[in-house]
């Protein structure tokens, strides 16, 4: 693994970390941009799997997004402009030419892509896993406002069960009562993923406004590269899938894959069979 800092265009850092061939050129680099609430070293094991999957002359890069890991906060004005600059950032320092986005960071690989769409930044191939991204009302955000407020007033147990409730609505805990999964999530908030979560929160409440807070239309997608691959899991939230559809549909060429042994967790999980589709996918 090669670590590095990267200076961004506000004075800024961000860490990258590198996998597999370390000088592999731009077109055999896959740049991957992670989810909410995880840092670069949670994809470690995936990283390290999919540098393997894609075989000698490939490498893999994953970043800390601002607010995590070793990069700075969030800056004052942070938007989903600030995360297009950085991943500009990012595939300048590594060379990178493909993107795969996982939840949230898939979010921020759609709406990269689109804004690269016609430069020189524009991926060879895009790739995302349970993008997180509002497509016409296809995700409820109803609870982003109760969430933030617990956030503010430090109330954990809260943050953590309205966060489970919003982003897992029809999971046996999602219909637990508010109170009663505030005092559950309190007591689990103690495990060491859990005080990730805990210290990411603040950082979470930007991002996730950024992604969430506009419904955007899935034409504004169109310039997608016709190559973009949607991918969700079969196990994942209904709302996933609601939107990968809608985004297959509004890219044309883009191809749409079901994971039928899929959760929302299984990229950070590394599970094999994720691993070999993705890498067939960017080795083509």
């Amino acid at each position: 693994m090669r670590e590095r800092t990267i200076p961004t265009h506000d004075g800024g850092k961000l860490a990258l970390y590198s996998y597999g061939t370390e000088d592999a050129p731009g077109e055999r680099r896959v740049l991957l941009i992670g989810g909410a609430f995880l840092t670069a070293l949670i994809y470690r094991p995936f990283s390290i799997a999919l540098a393997k999957g894609l075989g000698d002359g490939w490498a893999v890069d994953v970043y800390d997004r601002r607010g995590r890991g070793n990069s700075t906060e969030q800056p004052a004005d942070y938007s989903m402009a600030t995360e297009i600059a950085d991943v500009r950032t990012i595939m300048t320092a590594s060379g990178a030419r493909n993107i795969l986005g996982h939840s949230l960071g898939g979010s921020v690989a759609l709406n990269a892509a689109q804004e690269f769409a016609g430069t020189s930044y524009e991926p060879d191939k895009l790739a995302v896993y349970d993008a997180a991204v509002n497509i016409d009302g296809s995700v409820d955000t109803s609870w982003l406002t109760g969430f933030a407020d617990s956030v503010d007033q430090g109330n954990v147990g809260m943050a953590l069960a309205r966060m489970k409730r919003g982003m897992e609505p029809g999971t046996a805990l999602a219909k637990v009562p508010e109170p009663v999964l505030a005092g559950l999530m309190a007591i689990v908030s103690h495990t060491k993923i859990n005080k990730l979560f805990r210290e990411l929160m603040p950082t979470g409440v930007g991002e996730l406004k950024a992604a969430y807070d506009e419904a955007e239309s899935a034409r504004d997608f169109s310039v997608l590269p016709a190559s973009t691959r949607f991918m969700v899991g079969k196990k994942s939230p209904q709302y996933y899938k609601v939107t990968a559809t809608r985004l297959h549909a509004a890219v044309p060429g883009s191809t749409l894959e079901v994971s039928p042994k899929g959760n929302h967790g299984s990229v950070p999980a590394a599970v094999r069979e994720l691993v070999s589709d993705i890498s067939d996918y960017f080795k083509g």
